[in-house]
């Protein structure tokens, strides 16, 4: 990678090596396990020019989200953050039902369910064809499609242009990101909105959240970069909300140029904020890598630790971000047993690289292992609800990020 992917700039500085490692969603089947898995560079850089932070682009999304293993609905918590967010949109921009609300990267209509069952026009976008079809089945109309300025204007002039176009948990997931941002804009209406979600690199680097570090996130943004991002597909950023989802994500709210007013006092506080924390200079990157390391000589610390004991140890979860945490710690069945997943999609195959099968949660009640290690630890709320039962033999729950914690469960 010599090039940034949004400034063109050759200036790259290295904030984390993560080693090499397959593809965070290529889960193996029994017929895989003794064939050879491709593993890519994870090698995180931020671009000293516009400070926006990067890995290689070497996967495309294509290769990704053709077919996909991620299905939101299965998360509680998360269908119930969708409804509240749609709940305010409704609010404040005045949607009713001559409005019409565009989702890019809809999944398997976990949102736009909240729209449809308003009775407001709307239209997922969405490129994995199996979540797309669940989204089809639920009642959402889905659009099997990646976005680039082709979409927006094909979708624009078939169905209007929209008041409100949702890019949650995508523009990370892009190498284009000025195509991308583009087909946003040709997609909402020139007085319209666009209301994107993504992860904060602020959090990500204060909680030390390296998991969240995959291939399938190609940048990782700041609000001053994000705000740079939007404008060279001509939105202009306007506000910013500070939300506590995936351990720490920005909700920001653009413009079409022409449209857009003064910056919202909020936004303007978080980029004091980031500038505080040395985001735009090199010095706030500086400790993160060795932070990294601790947390991973903790966890293998433990672990091994566990089974000189006899103590059993078991994953709840086959995240994306857990398939980082396991390759980067060296993670296999000899100290994990295995991980259980509340997506039937999942039974029955094994973590890529790792190889530590997926069972269902069912297993753990039936084998009441002494620890249970939670790697979708930005659902602890949801997931300790979840594990309540593990107290009734003793059992404790383990979080590894942003530093090891062991935790009783209480009835």
């Amino acid at each position: 990678m010599t090039k940034c992917r949004l400034c063109g700039s050759s200036s790259l500085a290295s904030v984390v090596d993560l080693g090499a490692t397959p593809p965070c969603e290529s889960f193996l089947t029994a017929d895989q396990l003794d064939q050879p898995e491709l593993t890519y560079p994870l090698h995180l850089r931020v671009c000293t020019e516009c400070w926006l932070a990067q890995i290689p682009p070497l996967i495309t999304p294509e290769e990704t989200f053709t077919q996909y293993a991620y299905f939101s609905s299965y998360s509680t918590s998360w269908v119930e953050h969708a409804r509240n967010f749609v709940d305010g949109a409704v609010e404040r921009l005045g949607l009713g039902p001559d409005s019409f609300v565009v989702e890019v990267a809809s999944n398997d209509g976990y949102l736009l369910r909240h729209v449809v069952a308003r009775g407001i026009r709307c239209l997922g976008v969405e490129p994995s064809v199996n979540v797309g079809q669940a989204a089809r089945d639920a009642g959402v109309p889905t659009l099997t499609a990646f976005l680039h300025p082709g979409t927006g204007a094909a979708v624009r002039a078939e169905h209007g242009p929209a008041e409100l176009v949702v890019a949650n948990n995508v523009y990370a997931h892009i190498p284009d990101v000025v195509g991308f941002t583009r087909g946003l804009r040709a997609l909402v209406a020139d007085d319209g909105w666009v209301s994107i979600e993504v992860q904060h690199l602020l959090t990500l680097i204060e909680r030390n959240q390296f998991d969240t570090i995959y291939h399938e996130h190609f940048q990782y943004y700041t609000v001053a970069s994000a705000a740079r991002a939007l404008a060279s597909g001509g939105l202009s950023l306007v506000d910013v909300e500070l939300l506590p989802t995936h351990g720490g994500s920005i909700r920001l709210w653009a413009r079409p140029a022409e449209a857009a007013g003064e910056p919202s006092a909020r936004m303007v506080d978080v980029l004091a904020r980031e500038k505080a924390a040395g985001l735009r200079e090199l010095s706030g990157y500086a400790e993160f890598a060795a932070r990294v390391a601790r947390v991973r000589g903790d966890l293998l610390r433990f672990l091994v630790d566990a089974a000189g004991r006899g103590e059993t140890v078991v994953g709840y979860g086959a995240p994306g971000k857990g398939n980082t945490l396991l390759n980067h710690c060296g993670i296999r069945p000899d100290l994990l047993a295995y991980t259980v997943d509340r997506n039937p999609y999942k039974h029955g195959r094994y973590t890529p690289g790792t190889r530590i099968p997926i069972l269902p949660p069912e297993r753990i009640a039936a084998d009441k292992p002494d620890y249970v290690l939670v790697l979708p630890w930005n659902l602890r709320e949801e997931l300790t609800d979840q594990l309540s039962f593990v107290h009734t033999w003793g059992g404790r729950l383990v979080f590894p990020i942003p530093e090891l914690e062991i935790v009783e469960v209480k009835p």
